[in-house]
């Protein structure tokens, strides 16, 4: 935790209770902040800024505590950016909507809907993911294959710096930033930057020096850079018909060869549920085809029904010689029907046991599409190695797919065995030119490994640009840039060494967790 300077900041809640409640988000950690701030307006969020820069502490903001690799919780002040800043203000005519950092996704589809009208991304997380944290992280979701990530996305971001300062960023905007990348970098940046279909791993200088665009440096920047208090979304109209199918594949070897042929049909949607978490859907009694290593869900979003019909035809036909189960759909009821298994999965995995917890260790890995076989190979055989169950699934058309370690917990040298988990994983990602997020972020969980995948150039680049939006290391230090002493499995909130906290609040908090309730106010765990 860090240490209080003698003048508080007005309204900051530094009792046990309140920090506790904040200890914990998504991921892996439970990590004791100073303090905890609950801004209403930007005058507010400005006063903080210039409180901690003038005091030197920390601040980490969040929005509402879902992000998975760490950058929500942090040993300084917490900003909570997920109840203050609610304002939805369309413009229908253009097509955008200016939605506050506490905006989440589902609201911005509810006020676009009716209009026929929808934000592209569209996270799982999507009914408490804020718009503050969508662009944080540049997020994405099962429809990235087609739409891309948040960062397609975002017209502008209002943002506080660390010196306190308001400013507009928009796309073409002719501002001048606080720092621009030399000349002279260009050749390296393009040359170290993996050429995968998404990224969430640290700065996006590969598309800065494509547009010279401010906006791409803080979209992703994890509130490392500034704080967001609003962003303006595009939307774009809602594909009026959709077919679908589920395949089922006996071999990851045919897995590789089915995805390019489905990416060439432009899929909205293209979804890997490995065997790993076929097996616990199958334990909670859900009946699925038999002799499967995976399934593939695809979603084709067309004009009109002929059109849908007509893909989802011609993908069952060409996968006909590779795939050992297939089922179709030609409406929207349907596909609901074929998407019922992927939506069972969260909550397999919130049903295991206490002694087996679901771990965000290696999650969200993403490599080139002809690679995705490999790297689902290499992720099992090393879980084998080191005795980690472990659940696949995720977004196949990108190459990128979530894994949740699963380890028992009384295991002697659980934790150690984790640690090698990890290790070897990041190594195969090097190796098969992939990054370590797709669309979740650094965060701290991965911060100390991006040298790996960039080279100390491209750090010292990343450390510049800090430097030049946070000169006093203020705004989330720790996150995409290491701290000194940098170790991703400290602060486990799961085993015996982690952190003691009221036991009813580390109820609440496991219970938010088991029923992705992260649009519960943190606040109302305290009282």
């Amino acid at each position: 935790m860090s240490a209080l300077p003698p003048t508080l900041f007005p309204g900051l809640r530094t009792d046990l209770r309140t920090r506790a409640a904040y200890s914990e988000g998504a991921g892996i950690y439970r990590i004791l902040p100073a303090g905890v701030a609950v801004p209403h307006s930007v005058s507010e969020v400005q006063a903080l800024a210039r409180w901690a820069t003038t005091t030197r502490t920390p601040l980490v903001p969040r929005g509402a505590g879902s992000g998975m690799a760490g950058g929500a919780v942090g040993g300084g002040v917490i900003v909570d950016l997920s109840q203050g800043f609610r304002d939805l203000v369309p413009d229908w005519k253009r097509r955008t909507v200016w939605a506050g950092a506490s905006v989440t996704w589902a609201e911005i589809a509810e006020l676009a809907r009716p209009y026929g009208l929808r934000l592209g991304p569209d996270p799982s997380s999507g009914a408490f993911a804020t718009s503050g944290g969508m662009a944080a992280t540049n997020a994405a979701g099962p429809r990235s294959v087609r739409v891309g990530s948040a960062r397609d996305w975002v017209v502008a971001v209002d943002v506080v710096g660390a010196d306190g300062q308001t400013r507009r960023v928009g796309r073409g905007g002719s501002s001048p930033a606080p720092w621009t990348l030399p000349s002279a970098a260009h050749p390296l940046v393009r040359e170290r930057f993996p050429r995968t279909r998404k990224s969430s791993s640290g700065f996006a200088l590969d598309r800065y020096a494509d547009t010279g665009d401010e906006l791409d440096l803080l979209i992703g920047s994890e509130g490392t850079l500034a704080l967001i208090t609003a962003v303006e979304w595009r939307l774009e109209p809602i594909p009026p018909d959709v077919g679908g199918a589920v395949f089922g594949f006996s071999t990851l070897e045919a897995l590789g060869d089915a995805l390019p042929y489905l990416v060439a049909l432009n899929p909205s949607a293209l979804e890997l549920l490995d065997g790993s978490l076929l097996a616990l859907v199958r334990a909670a009694g859900v009946e699925l085809p038999e002799g499967v290593a995976c399934l593939l869900l695809a979603e084709f979003e067309r004009e009109t029904a002929a059109a849908a019909h007509s893909v989802v035809g011609d993908a069952v036909r060409g996968l006909k010689a590779v795939t050992s189960h297939v089922e179709t759909a030609v409406d929207r009821a349907g596909l609901e029907r074929l998407w019922a298994v992927r939506r069972l999965a969260s909550p397999a995995l919130a049903r295991l046991p206490e002694t087996q917890r679901s771990l965000q260790v290696i999650e969200d890995g993403c490599v080139p599409l002809e690679r995705l076989g490999a790297y689902v190979a290499g992720v099992r055989a090393a879980a084998h190695r080191h005795g980690i169950p472990v659940a696949i699934f995720g977004h196949a058309g990108d190459g990128h797919v979530h894994v949740n370690a699963l380890p028992d917990a009384t295991r002697a040298g659980w934790v150690g065995a984790l640690a090698a988990l990890f290790d070897e994983v990041t190594r195969l990602l090097v190796e098969l030119g992939g990054v370590p997020s797709g669309e979740h972020g650094i965060g701290r969980l991965r911060a100390g490994v991006l040298e790996r995948f960039y080279g100390p150039e491209v750090l010292a680049l990343f450390r510049d640009l800090k430097a030049a939006y946070d000169p006093f290391g203020v705004l989330n230090p720790g996150v995409i840039l290491p701290a000194p002493d940098w170790a991703p499995l400290a602060d486990l909130k799961v085993g015996p060494e982690a952190l003691s906290i009221p036991d009813d609040i580390a109820r609440r908090l496991r219970a938010v967790e088991q029923g992705a309730g992260w649009a519960t106010p943190k606040t109302e765990l305290a009282s």
